[in-house]
């Protein structure tokens, strides 16, 4: 069933790419990617499909994260970004239940997942583009949960302590902690948990469970207020690409150790006062996979059609399969070379 939808799915989009653009379509390649997917408010009525690299694709078929769940509050409705492939919305639903049993809280709080269609978007990650990407907050669901207004207004809780470099609070940092992120990088479908670096460190120094799944948490910049968890690409998802699997081991080597180095965190160079300033580029649609076009022309699901497990779209959680890998840390538009497993920081943490 899946291979004869997928067929008529390829067909469809290859029909529409063959067409010349005119109208809307034309006016899409004037217009960066980011605002295209950032003002779509539904997913696309098609099989649930990741499209391309991490941060570099969009996807079809995603369905919404539900508001409120036993063990969950998604946080920040008005982003509109609690949408992803089912698989990964599985996940959350169950790791939710499973940080609630560590003693973390009521359960988790979500923040991003993606956009209703993928896709860059107008503020905030680089990554985060396909749906197997999510954002977790370091503060535990509530027992009393909380209302629309608070999920807006609810500040972030940063778990490092800011007078001292790249070091944990320890008056906020709990075994619990470790505990939840570990957790997260337990399950076999997930291919990274990203943290800040002390964090990383922390978890160096105090971990006594399985080294091996401590190789999983990958150390990056930001992520003191909340970690990522990556889900693998979906088994038989071939417009999905893949990582690189990490290197084997704890990851507590000089892949950590270039954190606390000087080289990282050095000013970049001064522009040259007789060079004219180069405007960064933005990403469009043609610099998106192909079909990306199609997902953004397709007709919406409807909304009551399009939570996860309900309405007329209900999905099995199945476990999720590593595809073959093929490129690294999608941190940036394009992955940097196979042999650079080490994220430059900038401004902003880019995931």
């Amino acid at each position: 069933m899946r291979s004869i939808s997928g067929k008529i799915l390829r067909l469809a989009l290859t029909a529409f790419l063959c067409g010349a653009f005119t109208g809307p379509a034309a006016a899409q390649e004037g217009t960066p990617a980011k605002q295209l997917f950032g003002t779509v408010k539904l997913p696309s009525k098609a099989e649930a499909e990741p499209l391309g690299f991490y941060a570099k694709g969009c996807m079809s078929g995603a369905v919404a994260l539900p508001t409120d769940g036993p063990t969950w509050q998604a946080m920040r409705l008005s982003r509109n970004r609690r949408w992803g492939n089912p698989e990964m919305i599985a996940l959350l639903e169950r790791f939710s239940g499973d940080a609630a049993r560590l003693g973390w809280g009521s359960g988790i709080l979500v923040g991003d997942i993606s956009q209703p269609r993928g896709g860059p978007m107008i503020t905030g990650h680089a990554s985060h583009q396909i749906g197997l990407d999510a954002d977790i907050w370091f503060t535990p669901k509530p027992a009393q949960p909380l209302t629309a207004q608070q999920r807006e207004s609810l500040p972030f809780t940063s778990m490092l302590d800011k007078s001292k470099f790249l070091t944990v609070d320890p008056s906020r940092w709990t075994s619990t902690h470790a505990k939840v992120v570990m957790q997260a990088a337990s399950y076999p479908q997930v291919e990274r948990v990203f943290v800040n670096p002390a964090i990383k460190k922390k978890l160096c120094e105090t971990w006594t469970g399985d080294r091996n799944l401590l190789g999983k948490v990958r150390p990056i910049y930001g992520h003191d207020e909340h970690f990522h968890i990556r889900i693998h690409c979906p088994a038989g998802a071939a417009t999905c690409q893949s990582q690189a699997p990490v290197a084997k081991g704890d990851g507590c080597d000089n892949s950590l150790a270039w954190w606390f180095s000087k080289e990282p965190w050095a000013p970049p160079p001064k522009p040259d006062p007789n060079k004219k300033p180069v405007k960064p580029r933005q990403v469009m649609l043609s610099d998106l996979p192909k079909a990306c076009a199609a997902v953004l022309a397709a007709p919406s699901r409807p909304e009551d059609d399009a939570t996860f497990g309900g309405g007329a779209i209900a999905y099995t959680a199945q476990p999720a399969a590593s595809a073959p890998a093929k490129t690294i840390e999608a941190i940036v538009n394009d992955p940097p070379p196979a042999s650079d497993d080490l994220p430059i920081p900038t401004p902003r943490p880019l995931q």
